[in-house]
């Protein structure tokens, strides 16, 4: 299972006793959830106008950090195409698996300074989240140019052989080059009309060279033919063929064109593999109800499935006398600094975190 709760509740004597508490109703006398505790440093609180105040902006903050991750690892699984089945193993944050991230998880002090005041480090993880935001969507776009490029050569190199390119099915011992007088000609013949090609082709125009053609490739409907004519009767070789339903390719053979087509198709296949992110930026943020002073035991739980509505009701009983009115408080409510027309209401500070970023299944 992907999903964890987050829940904070007041320090009894101590930390640990919350803690202890905690694991006694959830684990060791039953099977509710799997608990890690969730390492918050002492941050630079502020006054309970400023904590209120920061409720609603946390919220806010933490709705786009989420849309964002999610965009980058839908942006990962179309990367991916066909391996999709390996984005969630692609999944990472600083270099490991989400659920091993979130259950070790430490406070990054380099990039978010616990000396800043929480609305300082809310401005610094929204700037960050942004930057990554338009930083993604010039990736994205840039990877659909791609895409789309690379799609326009593979048409070309696939399909019928009276449009497809074929650069990748001539060879140079196929044609008559660097001649003044003779030139090799493509044309496509319908499977069908094989015997009459051989039959007739020599009698297309009047210099045509006697036994010059030779099948170079087919699909399934048609032949590629190559044939070698003098140059004065080209015309009248393709005004005769086209009559016979003969198709004649506009095709002259160039070494350095073919070279850099195929150069291209590299080049671009090269730079769509390099547009696959592997690492995530993943922050989580949760609100604080209570007042000061602050003294709190983060807890992370992984539910177990099938005791998630028991869990819910142990951490009530637990908690429950830490505000009676939780029990009877209208989600519905517009309450300010509690932001419940966006979530449950509990008694203890609770955040749910999914780690299923995708919306189909892998």
């Amino acid at each position: 299972m992907t999903e964890f709760w987050l829940i904070s509740a007041p320090g009894e004597k101590t930390c640990q006793q919350t803690w202890d508490k905690m694991m006694v109703v959830t684990t060791r006398t039953n099977n509710l959830s799997t608990n890690n505790k969730f390492n918050i440093p002492d941050l630079k609180v502020g006054t309970l106008d400023v904590l209120v105040g920061l409720s609603d902006e946390l919220a806010k903050l933490d709705t786009f950090v989420e849309s964002v991750v999610k965009k980058v690892a839908q942006y990962m699984a179309d990367v991916l195409e066909d391996s999709r089945d390996k984005v969630q193993e692609n999944l990472l944050a600083n270099g490991v698996d989400l659920v091993t991230y979130i259950t070790r998880f430490q406070w990054d002090m380099a990039k978010y300074p616990i000396k800043q005041s929480l609305k300082n480090i809310s401005e610094i993880i929204s700037k960050q989240a942004t930057q990554i935001d338009n930083d993604l969507k010039a990736r994205a776009s840039a990877y659909n140019n791609l895409k789309g490029n690379l799609q326009n050569l593979e048409r070309k190199n696939a399909g019928s052989l009276l449009t497809r390119s074929l650069a990748d099915i001539v060879k140079k011992e196929d044609f008559v080059l660097d001649s003044e007088y003779l030139i090799t000609m493509l044309v496509v013949v319908p499977k069908t009309s094989y015997a009459e090609w051989q039959k007739t082709y020599e009698t297309l125009a009047e210099m045509v060279v006697p036994r010059s053609t030779k099948l170079l490739f087919e699909d399934n409907d048609s032949g590629l033919f190559s044939v070698t004519l003098f140059r004065k009767a080209v015309d009248d070789f393709k005004h005769k063929a086209r009559e016979n339903k003969f198709t004649v390719r506009d095709f002259q053979y160039n070494e350095e064109e073919m070279k850099a087509d195929k150069e291209e198709m590299t080049r671009l296949s090269t730079d769509k593999k390099k547009q696959f992110v592997r690492q995530l930026f993943f922050t989580h943020t949760f609100n604080i109800r209570y007042g000061l002073p602050v003294n709190f035991q983060a807890m992370l739980l992984q539910p177990n499935k099938k005791n998630m509505k028991k869990l819910r009701e142990v951490l009530y009983d637990l908690y429950k006398h830490l505000d009676s009115s939780a029990a009877i408080i209208d989600a519905s409510m517009d309450i300010p600094g509690l932001n419940l027309s966006q979530q449950e209401y509990y008694p203890y500070v609770y955040y749910k975190i999914d780690c299923n970023l995708l919306d189909f299944k892998v």
